[in-house]
């Protein structure tokens, strides 16, 4: 099964960063988020990648280009440009990357890519998210209820610290926790490829006619996931996401 990954926006919201680069290239122990995103979804087999790309594509072009030497060690002798590995960093992922418009919104960004897709069903997320997702679970839920489109519903973290009060007596205090209560969008969709039929064109935000839609004709289910995600909208998320890895406690870890 193909996976888009949409990571074109502006990430105006964390310009710290991306005013030099596009956020998905945001890195979080040294990798980009959109690597680790993707890392997720090849841990379980799907490493066939659609990189929706616009803004400051060039740069994501680059580091995907240039993945094999920048996560290998090697010799060069300039008398002649020939290059010796010493170690090789490889990894059996295949990734298109097609540049979606600088200023395409979501779901014109999918739209252009119906023709990599083709007539079958496919992955989608967004390349500022981490999860500990199952995403074998989350297709076997997609494919059990036979509707367009599943998206995943995950608790959204708090924005300030959570107090837990009673009678006045602060029993627990946790700084921005993943709360319990309420679900949101966390992306991590499975699509049926009808649902490209839905999208009008560039000017289309996924979030909004298409998904609308698919909801009102009763064909959008939502795969509740209980455990980690978190997206990197500003400095702090991208602060905790880097606390986590560096402490060796990151739940989207995978190994495989």
């Amino acid at each position: 099964m193909k996976t888009i990954i949409l990571a074109g926006g502006f990430g105006t919201r964390l310009a710290e960063y991306t005013d030099v680069i596009p956020k998905p290239m945001v890195t979080i122990g040294g990798k980009p988020i959109l690597w680790h995103i993707m890392n997720t979804y090849a841990s379980f087999g799907h490493k066939d990648f659609y990189l929706a790309l616009g803004y400051k594509a060039e740069f994501v072009k680059e580091y995907f280009l240039n993945y094999r030497s920048l996560n290998s060690d090697f010799m060069v002798d300039l008398s002649n440009g020939s290059v010796q590995n010493h170690s090789v960093t490889s990894i059996d992922w295949l990734i298109t990357l097609v540049d979606t418009g600088v200023n395409s919104l979501t779901g014109g960004r999918v739209k252009r890519l119906q023709n990599f897709i083709g007539n079958e069903p496919f992955l989608l997320t967004y390349g500022d998210g981490v999860s500990d997702v199952n995403i074998k679970t989350l297709v076997e839920f997609h494919k059990s209820h036979g509707k367009m489109v599943t998206v995943t519903a995950v608790h959204p973290a708090a924005r300030f610290g959570e107090l837990d009060i009673q009678d006045g007596l602060v029993k627990s205090f946790q700084e921005k926790p993943q709360t319990t209560r309420g679900w949101i969008n966390g992306g991590y969709f499975v699509i049926e490829p009808e649902f490209f039929e839905l999208i009008a064109g560039d000017s289309t935000v996924l979030e909004k006619e298409p998904l609308e839609l698919v909801a009102k004709m009763g064909e959008l289910m939502a795969y509740e996931h209980e455990g980690f995600w978190q997206c990197m909208d500003t400095k702090r998320d991208k602060d905790y996401l880097e606390d986590l890895w560096i402490s060796g406690n990151a739940p989207w870890k995978v190994q495989y």
